[in-house]
């Protein structure tokens, strides 16, 4: 049986992102769970601002179409997100938005958000660590996408002290419940491959 194949999508594009650091974290422990890890950059995946005009004049952006067929080759993601007024990141939002219209070969609605799992988390220098931000992006996901999110999460609260030199995760508590979801997110996707 061939591993799993598990990518990381972090929801923010900001130079010293703590969500990105969570994210590269989340890859590196994956890799130690005998998981095909692939790390990604919405950077590398250049799309304008969703508007229903544009896709009907000129389709999906090629970023979407990209970013839409690496998640689909994929059984599991592992996504976090920075809390913006208790929603998810806007680069975020765009993506989910554009991947979700993007149509393939007859494919259904929504396409890269069924068939696969997904597990997410949030890095916040706030006491409730980016929690009401990943609610929304959970609600985005479930309701608004049909894709499976795993019940554990992480709300990594003061993130900028939650690190330490070798950027793992300082305080036992939270080191064990980011490796719980881990192995669950590992756990479930091995039964979509």
């Amino acid at each position: 049986m061939s591993a799993p194949k598990i990518l990381i999508l972090p929801g923010s594009t900001r130079t010293g992102s703590l969500n990105v650091k969570l994210a590269a974290l989340a890859a590196k422990e994956l890799t130690l769970l005998d998981v095909d890890v692939t790390r990604i950059s919405l950077v590398d995946y250049p799309m304008p601002l969703y508007d229903p005009d544009l896709e009907a004049s000129r389709g999906a952006p090629d970023g979407a179409v990209k970013l839409k067929q690496m998640i689909m080759a994929h059984q599991g993601v592992f996504m976090t997100s920075p809390d913006y007024s208790a929603s998810v990141s806007p680069a975020l939002k765009n993506a989910i938005d554009w991947v979700s219209r993007v149509r393939e070969r007859g494919d259904p609605t929504h396409a890269a958000f069924k068939g696969r799992v997904f597990a997410i988390a949030s890095a916040s220098t706030e006491p409730n660590g980016g929690l009401p931000g990943l609610m929304a992006l959970r609600q985005i996901l479930e309701v608004g996408c049909g894709a499976l999110v795993i019940p554990e999460q992480l709300a990594l609260a003061r993130a900028d002290h939650a690190f330490d030199d070798t950027d793992k995760l300082t305080e036992t508590r939270t080191a064990n419940l980011f490796h719980a979801q881990l192995a669950r997110l590992v756990e479930m996707t091995r039964l979509m491959a």
